[in-house]
């Protein structure tokens, strides 16, 4: 650190920036109490989603003895994607993502050579995979706050435990240089001002 300079300039300076700092960090600090409390609900979200994901797996489950190689499913282009949907909006400065919609390519079978539950298999395999796409992106959005909460915790500590603590040290350290340098002024003014009265009364 470059060291400073012990001038009524550079006090300015200081009182300036201590300022702007202590201005300035109530706002990092409601921001990182923000995104904590947004990380939280996201966690809740990934838990919620999760809940779901079982729900569908247990329900799809009902049907795994049945999904044989006699039955000629495929099973990859029951579940391909054709469009995945999702919104953003801005959460305390980050974009974060919300699953909206999941759309599945167009599957056709032979009704005459499927079995009649075949279609619930369908919905049901579909539901796993949109539950576990909303898993997915509920992970997105978790990861893209926790970056953003780090970001900002690393700048309130920085504010708080060395840019704000360093300006006021400086602040104190110029005062009282220019507090010694102000009594040593006035030390010298005395003492100047005692021997032109001795010389003057010399001259008497």
């Amino acid at each position: 650190m470059a060291e400073i300079k012990l001038t009524k300039t550079e006090l300015r300076f200081q009182q300036t920036r201590l300022n702007q700092l202590q201005k300035y960090l109530p706002t990092l600090q409601l921001k990182k109490a923000m995104l904590q409390a947004v990380v939280q609900e996201a966690r809740i979200e990934i838990q919620q989603a999760e809940e779901g994901y079982q729900r569908a797996r247990q329900e799809i489950e009902k049907y795994s003895a049945l999904l044989t190689d006699k039955i000629n499913l495929d099973i990859p282009q029951v579940l391909k994607i054709t469009d995945l949907r999702k919104r953003y909006e801005n959460i305390a400065g980050v974009e974060v993502p919300y699953f909206d919609s999941v759309t599945f390519a167009e599957f056709t079978y032979n009704l005459f050579a499927t079995p009649p539950w075949i279609d619930s298999a369908i919905t049901g395999l579909r539901a796993l995979k949109e539950a576990s796409l909303r898993i997915q992106v509920a992970e997105e959005k978790k990861a893209a706050l926790e970056k953003e909460l780090r970001s900002v915790s690393i700048r309130v500590n920085l504010f708080e435990k060395i840019l704000i603590p360093r300006a006021l040290r400086n602040i104190k350290k110029i005062k009282v240089f220019l507090g010694d340098m102000q009594l040593a002024a006035v030390s010298q003014a005395k003492v100047a001002k005692r021997k032109i009265e001795e010389r003057e009364k010399m001259a008497i």
